[in-house]
């Protein structure tokens, strides 16, 4: 099932545990994407062309709070407490290890770069959900909008394809984490929620059998009755619904997009392939976004939940995290570098917030934020670096850290997105792209800067 999350309005029907109109189940009769729609599109292609309209993002979330020292940060040299059950492996970038259990990243640690001196403000799940995904530290009056958002509002539809997609629900949003906020809901992600490692997988309304069934054309006639219902209610209720129309008319142009319908067909992937990248939901979400981006998506965020490891760290990151992580993330690199794409598809890894360096009496680590790891590669990002160091417990960076502000201000600077640009709240207030953060330099291609 394809999804539009909407922020906090129930939109249809009994949809009351997800904020979501399922469009999977429109019909195809008589829905176009819409003239003004359309001109959005060719307006956007038009003012963007050249090398840097090729840009592309796809965003690794690893919801819960990866351990950096058993990842990407290992510390071999430190207290037993500390350091925990893994080995470190050297990988191809010269006095670099990653954990025993990332192999295959070892291997091709020349298609990213590891920076060690991230630091996080908080140690909080759904806090770090909305700082980690927007660069704006968590403020209860402001929901700031996540970065698919922004490049969907600045750089809007290609290829007829949304701009923006998210892939799996491990997003706490319970303080308004991955949403476009005062960007627009019409900017807020179409939400694929089902798990594309499934043999059954299929997009509903985008794989459509050649006839209709009348049960089904019923079925579709319920689902517009209860659309015009909801737009009943939200005008009475003094509700814009200039967002909500944009929102719908979108919906229904993917589910009519014949190039979409392609996009999201695993099927025309080599079975070799798909095992290269695992027959895991994570795996087989970013051979999807791979495809996606492909196809003209812009930026799609890939979520893979299960890192709050408190208890048991180190059976979960070695039985199933880790593994899953190891070879997905592995062949995303290999297969875009391979399509000649990596060059322009900047792929980001990041996590709510580090561990805690000691182990604690559960075999586990807990929440911490003095220090954590970000991974980049690609799309103007040199690769097979090494970038910065914590210090010997992995307490806190060693060197000049780096902070989530810095990852958006290079994302964005990546997409010529302007961040100096203000929106305007529903309230008036107006709000910079973003207020701080530094593009960094020190990791971009020379042709990037």
């Amino acid at each position: 099932m394809l999804e539009l999350s909407m922020g906090s309005h129930r939109l249809v029907g009994d949809s009351s545990r997800r904020d979501v109109i399922r469009i999977g189940s429109l019909g195809l009769a008589g829905i176009t994407l819409p003239r003004l729609l359309e001109s959005r599109a060719n307006g956007a292609a038009t003012r963007r062309s050249g090398a840097i309209d090729r840009k592309n993002v796809i965003v690794m979330w690893m919801q819960g709070g990866p351990s950096h020292i058993d990842s990407f940060d290992p510390k071999p040299s430190a207290p037993g407490d500390i350091r925990g059950e893994f080995s470190a492996i050297a990988t191809r970038t010269p006095g670099c290890q990653v954990s025993e259990h990332l192999p295959r990243m070892a291997s091709r640690s020349d298609l990213y770069s590891i920076i060690r001196s991230g630091y996080s403000y908080n140690a909080s799940h759904g806090v770090a959900d909305a700082y980690m995904l927007s660069g704006w530290r968590f403020n209860a009056s402001t929901v700031y909008p996540t970065y698919g958002s922004v490049v969907s509002r600045e750089l809007g539809y290609r290829q007829g394809l949304p701009p923006f997609v998210q892939l799996g629900t491990s997003i706490d949003n319970r303080f308004n984490g991955g949403v476009a906020g005062y960007a627009g809901a019409e900017h807020n992600p179409f939400l694929v929620a089902e798990d594309p490692s499934k043999p059954d997988f299929s997009i509903d309304g985008l794989s459509l059998p050649g006839g209709m069934t009348a049960d089904r054309f019923a079925r579709r006639e319920r689902m517009l009755d209860s659309v015009d219902r909801w737009r009943r209610q939200l005008e009475a209720s003094g509700t814009d619904l200039g967002a909500m129309n944009s929102y719908y008319e979108k919906a229904a142009g993917l589910v009519t997009s014949p190039k979409a319908r392609q996009a999201f067909d695993l099927s025309r992937e080599s079975d070799k392939l798909r095992e290269r990248y695992g027959r895991t939901k994570l795996g087989q979400s970013c051979l999807l976004a791979r495809r996606l981006v492909e196809a003209g998506v812009r930026l799609v965020t890939v979520t893979m939940g299960g890192w709050d490891t408190h208890a048991n760290n180190f059976k979960s990151l070695k039985g199933n995290l880790l593994p899953t992580l190891d070879n997905a993330y592995a062949t995303l690199l290999e297969d875009l570098s391979d399509r000649g794409l990596l060059e322009d598809t900047l792929v980001v890894w990041l996590g709510d917030f580090g561990r805690t360096p000691k182990i604690n009496s559960a075999a586990g680590r807990d929440h911490w934020a003095g220090s954590t790891v970000f991974c980049m590669g690609g799309g103007g990002v040199r690769t097979g670096l090494a970038v910065g160091r914590s210090d010997p417990n992995a307490e806190q960076p060693a060197t000049d850290r780096v902070e989530v502000e810095d990852i958006a201000a290079t994302l964005y600077h990546l997409l010529g997105i302007d961040t100096e640009k203000h929106y305007v709240a529903p309230d008036g207030r107006p709000f910079r792209i973003l207020v701080k953060g530094r593009v960094l330099g020190e990791i971009l291609d020379s042709r990037a800067i």
